[in-house]
């Protein structure tokens, strides 16, 4: 079309293609920028890949997903270093702790885990197995204990109920700068949830990098969770994730 065929168009059909040109890109596919995701949403699970426990992991990752997360399976040899664009990392109990690569320790991003025997390289408690850190064989029952934090899901404080059937719980001894969000029903002294925020102390006088977080689970104990269970791990991940705005 040449220049003064363009501009004699008549407003009508002038209109008609701007119509033409707007219902376009409305239809358009985005370019790799507009496709981004919000970088608060993405998460980067450690599991076993090949493990026996994977099915399990895949759930919490459809959980997730379902919860708005753009959600990336890696085996349990990720480089840490790899993982500084995610906005949050799991590490799962489905692990094996001596194939887990050194390096999360320090590693400045947002990560909650279920696996208590990485809660001492994690820095999150001591290094005595049993004493520091371990699991109880069969409990059903939580006792909250920080009912204005984030990451107790607006629960009260008090006895819940956590899990449809007795079942295996992770546990640990938080360093001075925790925030405990849950203990063991009837032991005090092994907290289940346990948060750090930015900073704060951990064992070792070592200070978060980011924000982390422990809870109680096993390798199957998601399918076993309840309706509490469910709305406590998804706080706990939010607030790992920032999702919540506020600070506790």
């Amino acid at each position: 079309m040449t220049r003064s065929t363009r501009f004699s168009l008549r407003p009508s059909r002038r209109h008609a293609l701007v119509s033409l040109a707007a219902l376009a890109s409305a239809f358009a596919i985005p370019d790799g920028r507009a496709q981004t995701h919000n970088p608060a949403r993405t998460v980067l699970m450690v599991v076993q890949l090949d493990g026996p426990n994977i099915a399990v992991d895949r759930q919490i990752a459809a959980h997730l997903q379902n919860r708005g997360y753009q959600v990336r399976l890696v085996n349990q040899d990720f480089d840490p270093r790899d993982a500084l664009g995610a906005q949050l990392v799991i590490i799962s109990s489905t692990v094996s702790a001596k194939d887990v690569q050194a390096g999360w320790r320090e590693a400045a991003v947002p990560l909650l885990t279920w696996e208590n025997d990485l809660l001492d390289d994690l820095a999150m408690s001591g290094k005595r197995h049993d004493v520091d850190f371990g699991e109880v064989e069969k409990e059903r029952y939580l006792w909250l204990v920080n009912a204005p934090h984030p990451a107790s899901a607006g629960l009260p404080a008090g006895v819940a109920n956590v899990v449809r059937k007795q079942a295996p719980m992770s546990w640990g001894k938080p360093g001075l700068g925790a925030s405990i969000i849950a203990t063991i029903y009837g032991q005090p002294e092994k907290a289940a949830i346990f948060t750090y925020e930015k900073g704060a102390t951990m064992d070792y006088e070592a200070l978060a990098p980011a924000r982390r977080v422990m809870f109680f689970m096993d390798n199957d104990s998601f399918p076993n969770l309840s309706a509490v269970g469910i709305k406590l791990f998804d706080s706990a991940i939010d607030w790992a994730a920032g999702a919540d705005s506020k600070t506790a």
